[in-house]
């Protein structure tokens, strides 16, 4: 069987990509997931549970602390998370949340993953619609990743697939719901309780639960307080 590999962050994005790696293209799927040094490292059991639910064939924890290199809400508490944003505005501005070159870096290691296991593709939940503005997430950065694989591999390369690049939060939903995604069992929120709930404020949330509702999807998200779960 061909094999590719997934950048899991046990999110709603990367989730899907996963279905889609296994369920839709029919791939040996090899998770792999990032401990970074991240304020919501619920993320990473949220990534085992997801691997295991959906038959990858394995899940690796690559660990770093990038908060040696980088500033960014998601590797300070003392930097406050954007919260109760206007839906509208969300992906206007570079938020605080934004971690340097770290869609770069997750790439470069997982472009080694690919090239020693001979898998065939790299599937990478990046999405320029539905997003928090981030500038690695959008087409002109994975054509670029793309070009430098080539490059370092030659025709050892493997493809990135980004197959959610240019699809909304409900179609996102819609599609991994199609392919018995089990929504329950991910994590979106920047800046979830001790007890793993979401907040139901930061853009995340506010993105995750606009999706399921224009998806016409029921929202299994656990909220604390705020917009997003009604709480």
């Amino acid at each position: 069987m061909k094999r590719g590999v997934v950048l899991l962050s046990g999110g709603l994005d990367s989730t899907t990509c996963l279905a889609i790696a296994t369920r839709r293209d029919g791939l040996e799927a090899h998770c792999l997931s990032f401990d970074y040094g991240q304020r919501h490292r619920q993320e990473i059991e949220h990534a085992a549970t997801v691997a295991a639910a959906l038959g990858a064939a394995s899940h690796r924890v690559a660990r770093m602390d990038l908060s040696e290199v980088s500033r960014s809400a998601l590797l300070d508490r003392t930097i406050e998370v954007p919260k109760d944003r206007e839906p509208g505005r969300i992906g206007d501005d570079l938020p605080s949340t934004y971690v340097p070159a770290r869609n770069t870096i997750f790439l470069a290691v997982a472009l080694g993953m690919a090239e020693t296991l001979g898998a065939e593709a790299i599937y990478l939940g990046v999405n320029a619609l539905d997003y928090s503005g981030y500038p690695d997430c959008r087409p002109a950065f994975v054509k670029a990743f793309a070009d430098l694989a080539r490059a370092a591999c030659e025709d050892r390369a493997p493809r990135i697939e980004s197959p959610l690049l240019y699809l909304t939060k409900a179609e996102i939903i819609r599609l991994g719901s199609s392919l018995g995604v089990d929504y329950s069992i991910t994590h979106s929120c920047y800046d979830p309780s001790a007890e793993g709930w979401a907040c139901g404020r930061c853009d995340a949330c506010l993105l995750r639960s606009r999706g399921f509702a224009e998806a016409g999807v029921p929202d299994p998200t656990r909220y604390t307080l705020g917009e997003a779960g009604r709480a």
